[in-house]
């Protein structure tokens, strides 16, 4: 019987993953190619034969998603994957509409299905969008757990943008490990405020080999997902974040639905800053989604390491960079600290944009007067620099979760804007946890 020939649409993530529990070394199916989105540069490259297994010698090709249709043609496709997170569900259909335009058919694989089982106790932190709050609910979790005498483990989305193979299981205990390891912007907005607490961090592209790795030294794992995306491991206590900052995006974003109607616990962070009637609509949705789900309200509060450096200033805020581009945030923690300290005034980078932000810009018009602290590969570090140095501004408020200084030379004076979980009223994170472990 002929294999059935697959295309997996993906943006270097959740398509290996699903590529790897699902279609490696499996004699029924023919993987013909990834398309790619979202991650520049990624297109044009290779899965490679040590990842993708006995069947694929030579590693299967990763195309630019317009290539798609051209593709489902050339190799007689007789399936489409849909794998990666955070686009509205209207996104969705409209790639599905046009895979099954041209004779294929169109597949979303099912959270559970996809994920692994691991020897430990398994929390997963996921989200309804990106930008939602999910790194310092991860931090939150991590810090009771440290405090009932538990060592543990943050595995991190992928984001392997890097040479394939070479990430497969990576673990970092240290800021030397993301140096060795030669991590970009936004691998280490996300691993190190883990490791500065002292929390073990593992990554990659081979995640059934990265979680055997990880239970061989910690007791629990958290899994520290990406967007919006669907955990890969099996959780034991599913927790979800969804932000009343955007109502109605709960409902509208892949797979951040799914994540909310699988979640034990819904965290509603940012109630300090959101209208009472948003946080009240979101409960409603809960209620009617997931009734069974406990819901924590919470929120993140910011400081800042010299306040001086933004009163009275006019600042250029640097924000985190995926909260506002595919994220769709119009703000971040930089500006609410800019507000907050009292800066006279926020400087636009539009018309001092260099290189590859020009671009970013153009694809993702509704950035607004922010800089996102896009860092995909050196090239868009040299760009990130360029355009924070020839920024007319007095100060430069960094809002992103690394403390930036330590990655681009700054020609002016720069304050880190730092936020945390803080659970507000009944019930709370940490008689939830001690309840469960």
């Amino acid at each position: 019987m002929a294999k059935r020939k697959i295309l997996i649409m993906g943006a270097a993530g959740r398509d290996f993953h699903n590529f790897n529990v699902r279609f490696r070394d499996n004699e029924n199916y023919e993987v013909v190619a990834f398309t790619a989105t979202q991650i520049p540069d990624i297109e044009g490259r290779v899965y490679p034969a040590e990842l993708a297994g006995k069947f694929y010698p030579n590693g299967i090709p990763i195309h630019d998603e317009a290539e798609l249709e051209n593709l489902i043609h050339e190799h007689n496709v007789d399936e489409v994957v849909f794998s990666y997170s955070d686009v509205p569900h209207e996104y969705v259909m409209h790639a599905g509409s046009l895979v099954n335009a041209v004779g294929a058919d169109f597949t979303m694989l099912s959270a559970t299905n996809t994920m692994i089982k691991s020897s430990k106790p398994v929390i997963s932190i996921c989200a309804v969008r990106t930008g939602c709050g999910k790194s310092q609910t991860t931090r939150r979790v991590a810090e009771i757990l440290q405090a009932m005498g538990k060592k543990v483990a943050a595995i991190r989305h992928p984001m392997p943008y890097g040479d394939l193979a070479a990430q497969r299981v990576q673990r970092f205990g240290s800021y030397e490990d993301m140096i060795k390891h030669k991590c970009t912007i936004e691998e280490m907005e996300e691993y190190e405020p883990h490791i500065s607490k002292g929390i073990l961090v593992f990554a990659g592209v081979d995640y059934e080999a990265i979680i055997r790795e990880a239970e061989k030294e910690v007791d629990v794992i958290l899994w520290d997902g990406g967007n919006n995306d669907t955990p890969f491991y099996t959780p034991d206590l599913a927790i979800t974040v969804v932000d009343p900052l955007r109502p109605g995006h709960e409902e509208k974003y892949y797979p951040g639905e799914t994540n909310m109607r699988l979640a034990d616990i819904i965290v509603i962070n940012k109630i300090d800053s959101a209208k009472p009637e948003d946080v009240a609509s979101l409960r409603d949705v809960i209620q009617r989604v997931n009734p069974g789900a406990t819901v924590v309200e919470g929120a993140s509060p910011i400081a800042v390491d010299d306040p001086s450096i933004i009163r009275g200033k006019r600042v250029l805020v640097v924000e985190d960079g995926p909260t506002l581009t595919h994220g769709e945030m119009k703000y971040g923690a930089g500006i609410v600290a800019a507000k907050k300290f009292g800066a006279a005034g926020i400087i636009d980078p539009r018309p001092y944009l260099r290189g590859s932000l020009v671009d970013t810009f153009k694809k993702y018009s509704g950035i607004g007067a922010l800089l996102p602290a896009m860092g995909y590969g050196a090239q868009q570090v040299r760009d990130l620099e360029a355009t924070i140095n020839a920024t007319d501004c007095d100060a430069i408020v960094v809002g992103t979760p690394i403390d930036l200084r330590k990655i681009v030379k700054m020609n002016k004076p720069a304050t880190r804007v730092t936020y945390d979980l803080q659970e507000i009223g009944q019930p709370r994170l940490d008689d939830l946890i001690k309840e469960k472990f």
